[in-house]
């Protein structure tokens, strides 16, 4: 079935919507009458793709299909969700509210990208009210899963849910704010610091760099995956949060802040703060910055992936959603991923231990299809890898979309001899021949499988052991 987005603004947000919906597998139709919209979807779509599929361990859905339109009611044909990212002006929207429920569909939801105009204001006057709730992302769209999702009662319960089932589906989180605010949630946050920075700066207490490096360095790091009650809570040692209130809430009094007072943006101020962002980061190109946050945020979401904490968390209940059927019929795919940026090393390529990686995964993947799983292992056994032989014979970069074909050559007793081709399209890129024995983990020597785990590896290496035997099987280094 066709999942059609529409995309009215084409600027750095609306192009960033654009790539989440296209590379989760939607149609999008964009509206934008700026002439150099094409071109600057186009890029932020480059870099998109580049990054995002990367925090995937499972295939992406196919790329969905780009159109642009000059009509309204031609970008809207056939919509269910309708993503406004205009300027942020009032009396603009509601003429872009206007046209699009003359000619959108009725149940089509409209999501405005607003920072700081409420829900209630963008409904007013409008035919269809229920049909507009806000959907605040945050840049780079494509990258970030937080999405503040700020409904009114005139939205009926079905449009809040399906908004709700939407952005989850494009592995966003919705956090849905049931009274609406000035400024939402995070902006309110943003603002507080913002207005801290700007004293800091006019001050001369810290420089532009200064203030970024005590961000990234320090809490910025906490925040990105913890946020800020469980970071103090833990601040707080063995006592938790009534510990961290009553030692650290009296400073609350102290004159430590003036975000009560906002300093005049005097030229002088803009100036002084342009030209240190300059020193600071001007020998960087937009886009090379660009690349270097996309770099950092897949690192460090790729991590707390590893962890199944925060942001990683959602990355793996997506992975999930995303997940294939395998087929057991055949020769059977165990992996089907994207090399993602981590994955490469000093010359661009994907480094000897991700060849490693992948394999194992293959076999940590094989060994759940016949019934090794979490809950077999728990009861007391397990397959631990003997021998291991990789030939390397070509290259892969980041974003390359590899698959691991596996086959098994031997399942008898206590021995599995298992052999993975990574491939590349139809290229070759590394072959894993790997032994492995059924251990007991109660006395950490090798035993017998379980009656049913040894039956379903007897039936897929007889039905492999059909094909001829794989070019390189037994092969020792060195030897072609």
């Amino acid at each position: 079935m066709t999942r059609i987005a529409t995309i009215i603004g084409g600027g750095v947000i609306g192009g960033g919507w654009a790539a989440r919906f296209l590379l989760m597998g939607w149609d999008v139709q964009v509206f934008d009458p700026d002439p150099e919209a094409e071109r600057k979807i186009s890029e932020v779509l480059s870099n998109a793709r580049r990054s995002l599929p990367g925090l995937s361990d499972v295939a992406m859905p196919a790329e969905g299909k780009l159109t642009f339109h000059a009509e309204i009611k031609d970008a809207v044909a056939g919509t269910s969700w309708i993503q406004e990212s205009v300027p942020e002006r009032l009396e603009i929207k509601h003429k872009v509210y206007a046209g699009l429920q003359e000619h959108a569909p009725a149940d089509a939801i409209i999501g405005s990208s607003t920072s700081g105009f409420k829900p209630s204001e963008l409904q007013e006057g409008m035919a269809n009210p229920g049909q507009i709730v806000v959907t605040h992302p945050f840049n780079p769209v494509y990258l970030l899963p937080l999405a503040e999702l700020v409904t009114t009662e005139a939205n009926p319960a079905e449009v809040v849910e399906r908004a709700k089932e939407i952005l989850t589906a494009i592995g966003m989180h919705p956090l849905h704010l049931k009274k609406e605010i000035d400024a939402h949630i995070a902006d309110r946050f943003l603002e507080a610091v913002w207005r801290e920075a700007l004293w800091l700066v006019k001050d001369g207490i810290a420089t532009t760099e200064e203030i970024d490096d005590a961000i990234r360095y320090g809490f910025g790091l906490r925040w990105g995956q913890m946020g800020l009650f469980e970071t103090y809570r833990i601040a707080g040692g063995e006592a938790g949060m009534k510990h961290f209130i009553a030692q650290f809430g009296p400073c609350l009094q102290w004159p430590w802040t003036k975000l009560m007072d906002v300093p005049e943006l005097t030229d002088e101020l803009i100036d002084m703060i342009a030209d240190q962002s300059d020193a600071q980061s001007g020998h960087h190109s937009i886009r090379e910055l660009e690349r270097i946050r996309d770099n950092n945020l897949v690192g460090m979401m790729r991590a707390l992936k590893a962890q199944d904490y925060g942001a990683g968390a959602l990355l793996n209940a997506q992975d999930k959603r995303m997940a294939q059927p395998i087929d057991m019929s055949g020769l059977i795919t165990t992996v089907s991923r994207v090399v993602p940026l981590d994955w490469t090393d000093y010359n661009g390529h994907m480094n000897e231990a991700r060849y490693l990686q992948a394999f194992g995964d293959a076999t940590d993947k094989f060994m759940e299809l016949i019934g090794c799983d979490a809950e077999y292992i728990s009861s007391g056994g397990s397959y631990f890898t003997a021998e291991t032989h990789i030939r390397h014979l070509d290259e892969a970069h980041a974003g390359a979309q590899i698959q691991v074909r596996t086959r098994c050559l031997l399942g008898e007793g206590k021995k599995m001899h298992l052999w993975h081709e990574m491939v590349e399209g139809d290229r070759l890129l590394a072959t894993g021949e790997h032994m492995l024995i059924h251990v007991s983990l109660e006395t950490r020597r090798a035993s017998k499988p379980a009656s049913h785990i040894a039956a379903t590896l007897g039936r897929i290496a007889e039905g492999h052991a059909t094909r001829p035997l794989p070019e390189g099987v037994g092969k020792a280094v060195g030897k072609k």
